[in-house]
């Protein structure tokens, strides 16, 4: 005989929302106050409670952050003092934050610190899994000693050779180009695909005085063009158009490599963030198995981040469309190397953007038709 029984399980799908690591920034820089801790800051922070009253390396780049963030900007910052080493800061911040950009405002010196950049973006993502990019400060230009000529020298100096396609490498030419930099990287007004280079997001703001060197000269166009063609990330201007903008923010990537231009390594870091979460929640999970239906049906499992970066929206009858290119049959392939071992392939596409644009206008000088 037997009696009845009634089990009734909440079975937890993973259907939630994924956490949000993208544009999340984490300043790190010299301040007089609050060395060796990680602060949160927003629009409304007092920063002369947090950061100091007096002008600080650190403060100065923040409050660029800021005013170029938008109105729900938010960031954490690390004040260090002068001789402390950045990756120590970074450890600390590591314990109780995930940033997606960290921002070292002390500038570099030598291209070795470019490369150790990378390095220590890579045991981040080795050891705890976690997906930084790393935006490093480089000098601007000393108005007492050096010509634009010698400051290029320099500065392509930095960068030749490195290969570091977690880093950007952007000078301080006007004392807070980083923080620009930043807080243009995290203005919700646009997603994490666009480059920063975007016209019609707006110029730039508060960004410091216009350099000279030792001659007097003020910054030419031509410095930062060349700046620019190493591997450097600065400002730009449109000759007759008003206002000062972004050019691309160049990663240290090898010649031919995917990841030369930022936009590119934010979509696919996250992509990669959420996938993850997903492999982990199928470790152990039979409905995921060699057999045709479990491949098919594991295949729009893990397409799910895709299909949600990929959303796009009409409004006005104008398109504003997603990170991403909409997945198609062949962005997923999953293998079984192994009894116990599975391999999914996943192919992310970025949306074409013109960055260059070349209009061709000629004369209609026809006779009206008769």
């Amino acid at each position: 005989m037997a009696q009845g029984k009634v089990n009734v399980n909440n079975l937890n799908l993973g259907q939630g929302n994924f956490p949000e690591i993208e544009r999340k920034t984490l300043l790190i820089g010299v301040a007089p106050v609050n060395v060796g801790a990680v602060l949160p800051v927003n629009t409304q922070s007092d920063l002369n409670v947090v950061l100091g009253a007096a002008v600080s390396d650190l403060k100065t780049n923040v409050i660029a952050a800021r005013a170029n963030g938008g109105e729900n900007w938010q960031a954490y910052v690390a004040p260090i003092a002068v001789d402390d080493d950045w990756k120590e800061a970074l450890d600390l911040a590591l314990q109780t934050i995930s940033p997606e950009l960290v921002v070292v405002c002390k500038p570099v010196a030598t291209a070795n610190e470019l490369t150790t950049a990378n390095t220590k973006a890579e045991s981040v993502r080795t050891q705890h899994a976690r997906r930084v990019i790393l935006l490093m400060a480089t000098a601007g230009i000393d108005d007492d000693t050096q010509t634009w000529a010698q400051y290029l020298a320099a500065q392509a100096a930095l960068t030749n050779g490195v290969s570091a396609y977690r880093v950007a490498a952007v000078p301080q030419l006007h004392g807070n180009d980083i923080g620009v930099l930043a807080g243009r990287l995290c203005n919700r007004a646009v997603s994490i695909a666009d480059t920063p280079m975007r016209v019609e997001t707006g110029p730039v703001l508060g960004l410091g005085d216009t350099p000279k060197d030792n001659t007097g000269t003020s910054l030419p166009d031509a410095i930062l063009a060349s700046l620019d063609t190493n591997r450097l990330s600065c400002i730009q201007h449109y000759p007759d158009y008003p206002g000062t903008f972004w050019g691309d923010c160049n990663l240290l990537d090898e010649p031919g490599g995917d990841y030369q231009v930022i936009e590119n390594l934010r979509v696919i870091d996250k992509a990669a963030r959420a996938v993850r979460i997903l492999a982990i929640k199928r470790i152990g999970n039979r409905r995921l198995n060699d057999s045709t239906i479990s491949i098919e049906s594991n295949k729009t499992y893990f397409m799910r981040p895709l299909r949600d970066m990929a959303k796009s929206v009409v409004f006005n009858g104008e398109q504003f469309p997603g990170e991403i290119e909409s997945p198609a049959d062949d962005s997923i392939t999953i293998v079984w190397p192994e009894r116990n071992s599975v391999e999914v392939y996943i192919k992310v596409k970025p949306i074409n953007c013109a960055k260059e644009i070349t209009a061709n206008l000629i004369l209609d000088l026809s006779s009206a038709a008769a």
